[in-house]
């Protein structure tokens, strides 16, 4: 019994349950106010920037007579505009054909073969080759001092090679 009635005690302090629910008619009243308030916003706020933009429009200053080829409304540029107007050098005008060209020389530069400095002999070769040759002749091993420094020359005194695979021959 004290058991039944402390459990009573306990929904009574808590007001038990809701009574009545939510009437679907406030929350469509709700909406419809909302969907309103929303529209006479976007009215608003197109009438003030209608109002802005014709404030803009009438205190634009003219262009100088010293100016040619210049678009009537200055704030969207015309198709072809920079090209014909303004003189080199000129800021990027296709930003995408730009990097696309870079990127395209890069890859070149990486995969296939070519000359760094003709004069000199030196080439580039591609990076796979690259690292197959490192793979196949390993890499260079310099001779350290008491220091711990990295020697000037791979020779010892004795005029002999420390380098793994110095005396093999080397392929052009």
């Amino acid at each position: 019994m004290t058991r039944e009635t402390k459990h009573e005690d306990r929904l009574a302090a808590h007001g038990s349950y809701e009574h009545q629910d939510l009437q679907p008619k406030s929350i469509l009243y709700f909406l419809l106010v909302l969907a309103v308030a929303t529209i006479l916003s976007l009215f608003l706020l197109r009438g003030l920037y209608s109002f802005l933009d014709q404030r803009e429009k009438s205190g634009q200053p003219k262009v100088s007579p010293l100016v040619t080829n210049v678009p009537e409304d200055t704030r969207h540029v015309a198709p072809g505009y920079p090209q014909t107007t303004f003189p080199d050098p000129r800021l990027e005008e296709d930003e995408r054909g730009q990097l696309n060209g870079i990127i395209t020389a890069e890859e070149n530069k990486l995969y296939t073969y070519g000359w760094v400095d003709e004069n000199a002999g030196t080439v580039h070769i591609p990076i796979e080759r690259a690292m197959d040759l490192i793979v196949e002749r390993g890499l260079p091993v310099h001779a350290q001092n008491a220091n711990g420094d990295a020697g000037a020359s791979s020779e010892n005194s004795k005029g002999e090679s420390k380098t793994p695979n110095a005396g093999k021959g080397k392929k052009k």
